[in-house]
């Protein structure tokens, strides 16, 4: 592996005064227990119908943690920050389970707004959005499967694909990478159709449109090979985001109740080799390749470092990101931007109420990852005894 040490909890959380880091500690102490993750959901939606004061509470624990306001002006602050240490900013829209086309116009208004807002700017590397945020998921879960649409189901794909487009048109007008987010299998293939023709409209000359590949589906790697072929004879580049993925025990549900396949890797050895098979690919091809490792496993983060190192890239390759989310894995950030590196941090942002699906959702995919809240725990608590010696 690389030599690259993410043991510097000086490094890691620098950023963060004494109060912060004991916020973070007794956040952490929360999470870290499942039962009381499993049940927040169900208490805070019945405490919010009640119209009891919970809003206050959640604003000042998990989501200041992890979110950087209510607003794009609400998170320059965190950008400032995390710029000030070398990480850059991708503020990402995090607002859920909408259904109307008024909503999804609404919503895809706001995502235009942080490609702007990251035009010129060196700490916003990335815009992002998710394409559930514009668009209904059964309708793409339609698309997917080629079902035949209705007329009024084909009118409001339409409308679906040109938000899709007045966004990525405007990332490249503006010349601002963007991320398209993964989604559940399912409704998928609709979602790799779109991004793969905006690439190959919008990448003639740069990676600008970037798709998101989940690893722990075991036939993405295959799709990757299928794809960098298709765009090498079509003479455009590709843009990826390497993640694991967030679906897992719906995925297999899924599968067993409807009586198809698991698409889900039979096993995390599986999941982490095809992870770094990814990588490499990704290596290999950055003639015509973006990449962004989107993972808070500490090994693939060293094993791209290491590749880089092998095939003698500079550390600051505009090729090459490297990414986590606010509020996790601040060792590998940090540490990984102090040596140079290119580093961003994803930061959702959006009304409080509106936000909770994606703060209980990251609340639960945090406490299944194995070991993830005791490693925060550790670190932080380790943090917070050499600066007490310190001061002493």
């Amino acid at each position: 592996m690389a030599d690259i040490s993410f043991s510097n909890l000086k490094n890691a959380f620098a950023y963060k005064s004494d109060a912060e880091l004991n916020r973070a500690y007794r956040l952490f102490q929360l999470i870290s227990n499942n039962f009381l993750v499993s049940i927040a959901p169900g208490i805070t939606n019945t405490a919010l119908k009640l119209h009891l004061p919970v809003k206050p509470i959640i604003r000042a624990t998990i989501y200041r943690h992890f979110c950087g306001g209510e607003t794009i002006e609400e998170c320059n602050n965190t950008i400032a920050k995390l710029g000030k240490y070398g990480v850059g900013s991708i503020l990402d829209y995090s607002v859920e389970g909408h259904k109307s086309d008024a909503d999804f116009d609404e919503n895809c208004e706001e995502i235009v707004k942080t490609v702007i807002r990251a035009v010129g700017d060196k700490n916003i590397p990335f815009s992002v959005f998710k394409p559930t945020g514009i668009g209904r998921a059964d309708l793409l879960e339609k698309v997917s499967s080629k079902s035949t649409l209705t007329a009024d189901e084909q009118a409001e794909f339409e409308r679906l694909k040109n938000r899709v487009r007045k966004i990525c048109s405007t990332a490249a007008d503006k010349k601002v990478r963007l991320f398209v987010d993964a989604e559940e299998s399912w409704i998928q293939q609709a979602i790799d159709d779109m991004v793969d023709e905006m690439m190959e409209e919008f990448n003639k000359k740069q990676t600008i449109i970037f798709n998101t590949i989940q690893l722990y589906r075991h036939d993405r790697v295959a799709f990757m090979r299928a794809n960098i072929a298709k765009a090498r004879s079509r003479n455009y580049k590709v843009g990826y985001k390497l993640v694991r993925g967030a679906y897992m025990e719906k995925e297999r549900e899924r599968a067993a109740q409807m009586g198809y396949p698991s698409p889900i890797q039979p096993d995390k050895a599986a999941t982490d080799k095809d992870y770094n098979t990814a990588l490499k690919i990704c290596v290999e091809n950055l003639d015509m390749l973006s990449v962004c490792a989107g993972t808070h496993n500490e090994e693939s983060n060293k094993y791209l470092a290491q590749l880089m190192e092998e095939n003698k890239l500079a550390r600051n390759d505009e090729h090459i990101w490297f990414s986590q989310l606010l509020g996790m894995s601040d060792h590998i950030s940090f540490n990984l931007a102090h040596e140079g590196y290119n580093v961003c941090k994803y930061v959702p942002y959006g009304p409080v109420v509106s936000v909770l699906p994606y703060l209980f959702r990251r609340a639960a995919e945090n406490t299944s990852i194995s070991g993830q809240m005791g490693r925060e725990l550790k670190m932080i608590g380790q943090e917070k005894l050499r600066r007490k010696k310190e001061k002493s």
